[in-house]
């Protein structure tokens, strides 16, 4: 057996470099041989939890190290980064700039923490996305480490070009530093020219100062044939084709994980070199990351230091009295809930943990008092809310860590809290916006910087990415690219076969080079593309995080990244405290103030009617745009048959349309059934086995809730607290199906032993493992469900504030702000247009109205808003445009102020927009905006859409502007300021909102204006109560959402709106395939198909979809109108009689939300 170990591989996490998964490598390592592997990726340790899980599980020892970026210790004009020459770029990473590598492995936990110092301080003192460290930088963090001197960017090579006097100065600093035996001088040999040279001259290097050397592979892929994705991926790093990198790429495919003997054969003249490998991984046992970490979360320093669970104990009977007085119902369950849950939690030392989190909620109510700040009405809210599987939790009830009563609402602790827990709870909580941003900070300034870091996230390389990216670094044409990644869907069968099935990309799957892109597709899917900020995830440490796991700059100013996600954090034991932003709490707390301003009340939600009729039975009607949880159309057909009346109803109705119920074949049967009760009380449910009925009896019989699947486990195969708690874990983590399926054996075993027969135990495990798709637990459910009442309560009693809320919150939910607008008219609430002397920064309740807010105007934004608004208060509001203009600020743009006149904003003035529009040119002059800004207005507003909106200025004759001391009109005659223009037109109107508020404020619906050309035999959605089920129709509708959920077998859902109301649209797989480019790309579509009708729930399963721009009907108007985008010297494209026009301007500028999505979630 050949002693080698390769102690220099990178993988995927060194971004745009490595072409492997840790795992790949990790794999392969097993194949060939070895007993250890060492990941050493660029300035990271961004993979090493995952390649040491992974590896460590397997029998394979990881060795946890980094390539450190140095920079050059001789850098100097002129000179040449080492291993180049003149005319020649290098393939390492780093040599554009003259950097050197050398490679770090961690010896002992010393040597970790130095190591997680060292990536930390290159991060921080370095450019964003350019870590580099100083020489004296790592001289002074040795302990612990082992130093291999680096690859053909390491600086003893660039030193030996300088000469070998420089080269032994060099590796006698960092001998002196490292000290003898744990500096080592790197030898490659990957068949690149120079490499036995380069070998040659430093081992002699080595031999003569007596350092011991010792071979590595530099590898970045874990198969040969792996190095054309490699390749690629230099490429895209270097924003340039395959083709104009030859430079920059490695000259072979030799950079591969190769077997010991390979690696015998290259350095067959230095045995040395080899064996000096195990010897470091054997050194390097010293250390494991899985184990070694010393992670502590803070200790709880508060009441006098008296003993935590005292002081929690006390903390949870002091509001145990106030919730459950005496004579409460449920008192006395209560009290053995709160005494079982106390006992959990000193078993597991968990006391310290709860009052963190109580001290942390104390400091949010801090903050949260400093934001709203003499609010009266929302300093009556709580400053967060609970989410997920801690709503179960009498203790975090009680502590203010939820809102929700886990004894009332019958809530399964197993999940949160249980005997063979291995790792902490986890414990979320909502908070408003605002709140979130500043408690961050809070939390930073409470606990310190160097222990709180930011959990992280990898975004992958999706469909979309691959196809550009990919795409333009194979030099592919530009069309063909784009075409496919608009439309690209590939399945399991991959992307060749998805270019057989796209109209005009058929012929491409016989070119070379298309085969290849395919191929690499492939390979490269799922790949990280650089790092990320997780949406909330926090992590504390009593010991400096620094010397955990390595942190760096968040793109958030002032705070900081640690460079493991959510499942490595896990793995590592990390107490991750989400603090989680949710739209629908801020919109709550804006709705109950403004309630408070406009009618003086402050309606208590705690107190609220939770069994008021009328709220449900708007809720089960469908009319649920804009509510919490509630809106997608798939709850909304779903509403219509499950008919909620209370919340444990409404809980149930928020978890049912997730993919976990949908896979494990749970909704059908939980309707049915339920439908079944409702007409006859005597119906007994079935269940799949009688051991069944306590877990699954208030779901009639199916697993809806994530916390059932540990009950069904543990009822019907009798697992134990610690295999249940394995379940959970697993079902919590990337790759959850997988590590259910391990489960099968004990499932089986364990149903067996209970009398269950074969087919049972298959039947009712694979709706175990359908919630590795995602679920929610019920208590999670039953905190969203309440939310989502609360929701619908406010828009009922108190539709304009609600309106408003939901207008100054986005983005949020499920629908655009065009949708929601038209939603708010259907309740009464009209939508009032900008007005420079009404409106607010924001929008504001006026009567029973929303007026659009002065923030929500194109190039405006808040900051220009609050000047205006403060001069319009201060000195009274402006009695014409020259008055506007003199006294607004400079900072206002004219392309802002034109945005405003377009949408209405002066109309008050008496004046048409036209002629408000000529005279601030005639008043600001064509030098009031620079070249970019005015091709930005122009690419903003559209040649073709609005550009009927003046002639030229007058020639230069204004001066360039205002100043911040304002202007003095003259009074002077000027012989254009008599001119007139014509008015605008509904649809030029329209437009102008579409594309300078991004929705349609004013009261015309888009349809409302080509209604009279629409295609022949089109039906309105006011007629499908009339119409026969199974009709034949043909409809037409705006888009406003296009789903094709994973679960759904590949049918496609389109959700459009007519001028009266919703249409439902059900796309097959093969019409699908017909109509694609129309379904993914169109704003506008007209669909024939066959009504289907039950009850109230109306869908048209389509059997073709097609644009409305070309539709015959619109084709003849196109024929008719000149096809002119002239200002207006010529003609105006805007008559009423052209609706094409109206809708090309749409298709090429549309609402934002027009796009090809899954729709849904809670943002």
């Amino acid at each position: 057996m050949v002693d080698y170990v390769e102690l220099h591989a990178h993988s995927a996490y060194s971004f745009l470099d490595g072409a492997s998964r840790p795992e790949e490598l990790a794999a392969r390592a097993l194949e060939l041989g070895y007993p250890a592997l060492a990941l050493t990726d660029h300035d990271g340790l961004y993979g090493s939890m995952e390649f040491a899980q992974f590896a460590r599980a397997r029998g394979l020892q990881p060795i946890t190290g980094a390539e450190l970026t140095l920079a050059s210790p001789f850098a100097a004009a002129g000179d040449v980064p080492a291993g180049t020459s003149a005319g020649r770029a290098p393939a390492e990473r780093g040599a554009e700039t003259g950097d050197c590598h050398v490679t770090v492995l961690a010896e002992n936990a010393a040597g970790y923490a130095n190591l997680c110092r060292l990536v930390t301080r290159a991060h921080m003192e370095s450019p964003r996305g350019k870590p580099r460290l100083d020489l004296d930088a790592l001289l002074e963090r040795p302990e612990g480490l082992i130093l291999l001197s680096g690859c053909r960017r390491s600086p003893l090579l660039a030193a030996l070009e300088r000469g070998t006097d420089e080269a032994e100065r060099l590796a006698g600093r960092l001998r002196d530093a490292f000290g003898p035996g744990n500096l080592f001088v790197e030898l490659q040999n990957n068949a690149v020219h120079g490499d036995l040279a380069r070998g040659r001259a430093l081992g002699a290097l080595a031999d003569r100062l007596r350092i011991p050397v010792v071979a590595t592979g530099n590898v970045h892929y874990h198969v040969a044939d792996r190095h054309r994705l490699q390749d690629i991926l230099v490429a895209i790093r270097n924003r340039t084709t395959v083709d104009d990198s030859h430079e920059l790429r490695r000259p072979n495919a030799c950079f591969h994980l190769a077997s010991p003997r390979e690696m015998a054969w290259r350095f067959a003249s230095r045995p040395d070199a080899l064996r000096n490998t195990r010897a470091i991984a054997e050194r390097c046992r010293a250390f494991d990351l899985t184990a070694d970490l010393g992670y502590r979360f803070p200790d709880f320093k508060g009441s006098g230091f008296a003993p935590a669970m005292r002081v929690l104990h006390h903390v949870c009977r002091g509001a145990f009295e106030i919730r459950y007085p005496p004579g409460s119902r449920y008192r006395r369950e209560a009290e053995e809930r709160l005494a079982s849950e106390l006992a959990l939690v000193e078993r597991h030392d968990l006391a310290g943990f709860f009052l963190v989190y109580h001290d942390i909620l104390e400091l949010a109510r801090e903050v949260a008092h400093r934001v709203r700040g003499d609010s009266m009405p929302r300093q009556l809210l709580p400053p967060g809310r609970g989410r997920g599987s801690s709503v179960s939790s009498i203790l975090c009830y009680l502590i203010g860590l939820s809102h929700v009563d886990p004894v009332r609402t019958n809530l399964f602790l197993g999940r949160f809290l249980n005997d063979a827990m291995e790792s902490v709870p986890d414990i979320d909580i909502d908070f408003a916006r605002d709140i979130r941003e500043e408690l961050i900070l809070a939390v930073y300034e409470r606990y310190g910087y160097d222990h709180v870091g930011l959990v992280c996230t990898f975004p992958t390389y999706r469909t979309r990415s691959i196809v550009r990216e990919l795409g333009k670094a194979l030099s592919l044409p530009a069309g063909d690219v784009e075409k496919l990644a608009k439309l690209a869907e590939p399945g399991e069968d991959g992307f060749m076969a998805e270019l057989e099935r796209i109209p005009g990309l058929e012929a491409r799957t016989n070119s070379r080079i298309w085969r290849v892109f395919a191929e690499l597709a492939e390979e490269i899917r799922g790949l990280p593309r650089h790092i990320s900020q997780h949406v909330g995830g926090m992590i504390i440490s009593s010991r400096p995080l620094v010397e955990i796991v390595p942190l760096e700059p968040a793109a958030w100013e002032g705070r900081v990244l640690c460079q493991w996600d959510k499942d490595s954090c896990d793995d590592a034991r990390f107490i991750k405290i989400d603090f989680l932003a949710l739209g629908m709490l801020s919109l709550v707390e804006e709705a109950v103030e403004t309630i408070h301003l406009r009618h003086g009340e402050v309606p208590d939600l705690s107190r609220i009617d939770y069994e008021d009729e009328e709220i449900y039975d708007r809720i089960c009607s469908g009319d649920t745009v804009g509510l919490f949880q509630v809106e997608s159309r798939a709850q909304i057909q779903m509403l219509r048959r499950v008919r909620p009346r209370n919340l444990a109803d409404l809980a149930v109705q928020v978890a049912i349309v997730r993919p976990g119920p949908i896979v494990g074949g749970a909704v059908n049967p939980y309707v049915r059934r339920r439908e079944k009760l409702r007409n006859d009380p005597d119906y007994v449910v079935p269940y799949d086995h009688p051991l069944l009925e306590e877990a699954l009896g208030e779901t009639l019989g199916v697993i809806i809730f994530q916390d059932q699947v540990l009950q069904v486990c543990k009822a019907l195969a009798g697992f134990s607290d610690g295999q249940a708690e394995g379940l959970r874990r697993a079902m919590s983590r990337k790759r959850s199906r997988e590590a259910l399926l391990g489960y099968w054996t004990a499932f089986r075993d364990g149903a067996a032993a209970k009398g269950v027969n074969g087919p049972t135990a298959r039947k009712v495990f694979e709706q175990v493992v359908a919630f590795s798709e995602f679920g929610f637990p019920k208590s999670h459910a039953v905190a969203f469900g309440l939310l989502a009442f609360q929701s619908a309560w406010l828009r009922d009693r108190y539709p304009p504030e609600y309106y408003v809320g939901l207008f100054n919150n986005q983005p949020m939910g499920f629908y655009s702000l065009d949708a929601i607008g038209r939603d708010a008219r259907r309740h009464g609430v009209g939508v009032r247009l900008p007005d420079l002397n009404v409106s607010e920064v924001a929008c504001t309740a006026e009567e029973g109205d929303v007026r659009i807010g002065l923030g929500m105007v194109r190039d405006w934004g808040a900051e220009a808003a609050e000047l205006v608004v403060a001069e319009r208060d201060r000195d009274g509001p402006f009695a014409s445009l020259p008055d506007f203009l003199r006294r607004t600020p400079a900072a206002l743009k004219r392309a802002a102020i034109e945005n405003l006149v377009w949408v209405g904003g002066l109309d008050s003035l008496g004046i048409e927009r036209r002629d408000l529009l000529w005279q601030t040119g005639l008043w600001l002059g064509p030098e009031a905006e620079t070249e970019a800004e005015r091709r930005r207005r122009e690419l903003a507003t559209g040649a073709a859409g609005l550009g009927g909106d003046a002639p030229p200025p007058a020639r230069g004759r204004r001066g360039a502007g205002r100043s911040d001391q304002g202007q003095t009109e003259l009074a002077l005659g000027d012989p254009y300021a008599d001119l007139r223009f014509a008015g605008t037109h509904d649809m030029e109107k329209l437009i102008a909102e579409y594309r300078l508020l991004s929705f349609a404020a004013s009261h015309h619906h888009p349809f409302a204006l080509v209604g009279d050309r629409l295609p022949e035999r089109t039906v309105s959605s006011a007629r499908f109560p009339d119409l026969p089920n199974r009709s034949e129709v043909r409809v037409a509708g705006i888009v406003v959402a296009r789903q094709r959920p994973h679960t759904a077998n590949g049918y496609i859902f389109i959700l459009m709106e007519d001028e009266f109301g919703p249409v439902n649209a059900i796309v097959r797989p093969e019409v699908y395939r017909e109509c694609r480019a129309a379904i993914r790309l169109e704003p506008f579509l007209y669909i024939d198909g066959t009504l289907q009708k039950d009850g109230a729930t109306y869908n048209v399963l389509a059997g073709g979809v097609y644009p409305l721009r070309l539709s015959p009907e619109l084709r003849t108007v196109r024929e008719t109108v000149p096809a002119t985008t002239d200002r207006l010297a010529e003609s105006d494209p805007f008559a009423e009689s052209d609706p094409f026009a109206y809708l090309e301007a749409l298709r090429r500028d549309p609402p934002p939300t027009m796009s090809w999505g899954r729709g849904g979630g809670c943002r």
